[in-house]
């Protein structure tokens, strides 16, 4: 792609969650048409799309099919297989690339990149069996979370350990999987940044969110974060490293751990957001529409931030509060998913707390 995309150029989006709904109903706003492609016919995103392919991920024929009838392919979330990115790559681009998928979608070949800038991250050794975790615990004197290398989200995949007698017990709750050791750090708070990187190098930042986490999932973000603004400051100059080494096209998530000493980079995701959400209210250029601007080719928005907000996911049965949240002044945005259960992401709500200040 070597110019920008017109209006009614189509954006293929795999993953058709509510990450890729959101970023449908951000291309249609610009003129531009999407179509999506996932294994769920009523995926939430399917049902705001131009197209959508209801495939497998390793059917490369119909991956072949989506990306020839595209001008520029990105996704919503990480766990893509090689050889889907291979059928697409050879009829048109990807953004963001696959250096940043390769990076993310390893948490060691993740910890790695990061100290590799000089970035500080929480200490770490690669697992492969219970004896590691003895060592990595007496190495690092401290407890841990072990966590799969790979396809852990939202919690999932993880187990804290309090000494190594536990190692035999956490290694095997993993089944074996290449695994990961973090050690803990004297954790103060969480904050995120937001940051996208354009096809001419530009990069722009949103402000970093405070993130309350409740097992595991994100509970809510709330801007301004209540953090020192050296730190603020820190956290969007480190993002933008990070854009940079990648050579990155769209939207980033950093999340940072915030310490007495300073930030410890905690992990990157390339793609929009979760924490990023309460730029559709806070902003008059949100995450969605920073990304789809990324991706094909336009200049970046403004993403200055107008208003403080608040953001609640609803988490399961939380959906059953929508009217009463519609009641309250909440800016409600609903994923479009048929079956509320316990753990799955059915909406979340934005509250304007004030004017930017």
């Amino acid at each position: 792609m070597t110019k920008p995309l017109a209006p009614g150029a189509t954006i293929g989006i795999l993953g058709g969650g509510q990450l890729g709904r959101m970023l449908a109903l951000a291309a249609a706003r610009l003129g531009l048409k999407c179509h999506t492609y996932d294994p769920a016919v009523d995926a939430p995103a399917a049902q705001v799309s131009d197209a959508h392919t209801a495939a497998p991920y390793d059917d490369i024929a119909a991956l072949t099919a989506f990306a020839q009838g595209c001008a520029v392919v990105t996704y919503e979330f990480e766990n893509i297989p090689t050889a889907a990115l291979d059928a697409i790559e050879g009829a048109c681009p990807i953004h963001p690339g696959r250096k940043a998928l390769a990076t993310s979608q390893d948490r060691l070949t993740e910890k790695e990149f990061l100290s590799g800038l000089g970035l500080h991250v929480a200490p770490y050794a690669d697992i492969t069996s219970a004896d590691d975790i003895r060592t990595a615990m007496a190495d690092m004197g401290t407890a841990g979370i072990l966590k799969t290398r790979r396809f852990g989200y939202d919690g999932k995949g993880q187990v804290r350990l309090k000494t190594a007698d536990e190692a035999e017990e956490a290694f095997a709750q993993l089944n074996g999987a290449p695994a990961i050791l973090e050690g803990m750090v004297p954790l103060m708070s969480e904050i995120s940044v937001i940051a996208a990187r354009a096809t001419d190098g530009a990069v722009a930042a949103f402000d970093p969110g405070e993130n309350v986490h409740k097992d595991g999932i994100l509970d809510t973000t709330t801007v301004p974060a209540n953090v020192p603004n050296r730190l603020k400051s820190d956290a969007v100059l480190t993002a933008g490293r990070i854009l940079n080494a990648l050579d990155y096209v769209g939207v980033i998530g950093v999340e940072f751990f915030v310490t007495p000493s300073g930030l410890v980079v905690n992990e990157i995701a390339p793609r929009v957001h979760n924490s990023g959400h309460w730029t559709q209210n806070g902003c008059a250029i949100d995450q969605f529409e920073q990304h789809i601007r990324a991706i094909a080719g336009w200049p970046l928005g403004d993403g200055s931030r107008h208003s403080n907000v608040r953001m609640e996911n609803l988490i399961g049965d939380d959906i059953d509060r929508v009217p009463d949240l519609a009641a309250k002044g909440a800016a409600l945005h609903l994923y479009g998913k048929a079956e509320a259960r316990p753990g799955r992401k059915m909406a979340h709500v934005n509250f304007i707390t004030g004017p930017a200040g």
